[in-house]
C-alpha cells in the first residue's frame, strides 16, 4: 500500500496569524465603529460609549486597546510599529481625558482601527493570507 503525504505551504504560524487578525479586526470594529448613527455616515463604538463612564470606562477601553497591541507584539510586529500603535492609543487617551470634547473626539479619532491597519500591513508581509488557485 502506497502512502501519499501532502505538505501544506501554510504553516501553523500563518493560520494562527490569520485567526488572530480576524479576532483583532473584530475587536477594533467593536471599539471604534460598531454602530452607525441613523441617517448619517458617522460611526462609533464601545470606546466612545465606555468613555461616558468617568474613569472606569476610559481605563476599560484603553485596556482593550492595550490587548490589541500586546497581541501585535506576540505576532512579531517590529518595535517601531508597536511604538506607533502605542502613540495612537496615547493620543486617543489624551482626547478621552477631556470631558465632553473627548466624547466627540472618540467618534472621529479611531485609534484601534488605525492600529489594526498597522498590524494588517505587517501581517501581509510576514504571513500573507492564502490565495486561491486561478484557472
Amino acid at each position: 500500500m502506497t502512502s501519499y503525504s501532502y505538505t501544506s505551504p501554510f504553516t501553523d504560524t500563518s493560520l494562527h496569524a490569520a485567526e488572530t487578525r480576524a479576532r483583532l479586526d473584530a475587536l477594533a470594529r467593536l471599539l471604534d465603529s460598531a454602530v452607525r448613527v441613523p441617517g448619517t455616515n458617522i460611526r462609533f463604538g464601545a470606546d466612545a460609549l465606555l468613555n461616558l463612564i468617568p474613569g472606569v470606562g476610559t481605563l476599560t477601553s484603553k485596556g482593550m486597546s492595550a490587548y490589541l497591541i500586546w497581541e501585535a507584539g506576540r505576532l512579531g510586529v517590529p518595535m517601531s510599529t508597536l511604538l506607533r500603535m502605542m502613540g495612537n492609543v496615547g493620543v486617543d487617551f489624551m482626547i478621552s481625558a477631556i470631558p465632553l470634547v473627548g466624547w466627540v473626539g472618540d467618534v472621529f479619532y479611531r485609534s484601534n482601527l488605525r492600529n489594526v491597519d498597522l498590524l494588517r500591513t505587517h501581517l501581509d508581509k510576514a504571513h500573507p493570507a492564502p490565495t486561491r488557485f486561478q484557472r
